[in-house]
């Protein structure tokens, strides 16, 4: 073969590939896409993912089946995930604890270089919040209290190493302040032992206070957020509280195993950006007290690397174990 004829079959095999990476990219998704979620059915992050779902079905034209894995603080459907081809077939709405749970659980469960980012999706604050008739009714009153006597204010939690517990004790830090730290499996007894005067505050996520705090029953004393909830609008945020700067929510964002297909990564990015610009997503978000959080696909990854550092760092230093 001469060197011309060795050239045209080298041009021709580099056309050939390209030629069927197009139709790669083009034909997915070729079947039924599995959106995998670490928690029970009902909850905000399976009602969120439900009506992404059903966007991004409208939008690639696959059926999108939400999957419930829920157990061991999500690091089964985190391990599900990672097992799944990556292919843009298996993906997940993970939250706070798929940056944490690195560190909390030991040995780590999985690697966090093993997932890669797609799109953030959205935010919800957690909120600090007490009884309406107690003794606890401002960020001020409470931490004057706790500086007075360390350890003589409790608060509820879903948990040791919750996104709630992580933040809280980041606010310790913050103000200079020592609490009691009550874990329930869940955030539902916290709130029912506040409520019946059993502790004293509670810190949830802002859809779990939302029910009770229009009863009256509780009082939003501050929303860790960067600005005032649509849902607690009276509420002051935790910056207008003396902590500029200081934020603590749950957010929610897609992930894939890593090595998905760049066509496939930036047209699934596409179509969750569409995705949060349809009125039935920004409303589930907004009725979970959260707003939606469109963004590049760099500034999730570098959330997520952010977010890993951050809770790292804290739940060694305060020792920081799940139950």
């Amino acid at each position: 073969m001469t060197k011309f004829n060795r050239r045209r079959a080298v041009l021709a095999t580099l056309a050939l590939a390209a030629g069927t990476a197009v139709r790669a990219a083009e034909a997915w998704p070729s079947k039924p896409i599995h959106l995998i979620v670490g928690y029970s059915a009902g909850g905000a992050v399976d009602t969120i993912a439900r009506a992404l779902a059903a966007q991004l079905q409208r939008e690639l034209g696959q059926p999108v089946i939400v999957e419930n894995k829920p157990g061991a603080g999500t690091n089964l459907a985190i391990k599900s995930l990672i097992d799944s081809p990556p292919d843009g077939h298996g993906l997940m709405l993970a939250a706070n604890a798929l940056a944490a749970n690195v560190t909390l659980f030991q040995p780590a469960p999985y690697a966090l270089d093993k997932v890669q980012a797609v799109s953030l999706v959205g935010r919800v604050p957690v909120v600090i919040a007490a009884n309406a008739q107690g003794g606890v009714d401002s960020i001020k009153t409470l931490i004057s209290q706790s500086k007075a006597k360390p350890d003589s204010i409790d608060y509820g939690s879903p948990g040791n190493g919750s996104t709630p517990h992580l933040a809280m004790e980041l606010f310790e830090r913050a103000a200079g302040i020592r609490l009691s730290h009550v874990p329930y499996k869940g955030g539902a007894q916290a709130v029912t032992d506040v409520i019946g005067g059993h502790i004293q505050t509670v810190a949830l996520n802002a859809l779990e206070v939302l029910p009770h705090a229009k009863a009256g029953k509780l009082k939003v004393l501050a929303v860790l957020s960067t600005q005032r909830s649509a849902i607690f609008p009276e509420a002051p945020t935790i910056a207008e509280s003396g902590f500029p700067g200081f934020e603590a929510s749950v957010w929610y964002g897609l992930v894939a195993p890593v090595g998905l297909p760049p066509a496939a990564a930036t047209r699934l990015h596409q179509a969750v950006q569409h995705a949060l610009a349809q009125a039935e997503v920004r409303d589930r978000l907004t009725s979970a007290g959260g707003d939606v959080a469109p963004g590049s696909t760099a500034m999730f990854a570098e959330l997520l690397g952010s977010e890993q550092q951050r809770y790292g760092k804290l739940i060694r230093e305060a020792h920081i174990q799940p139950e």
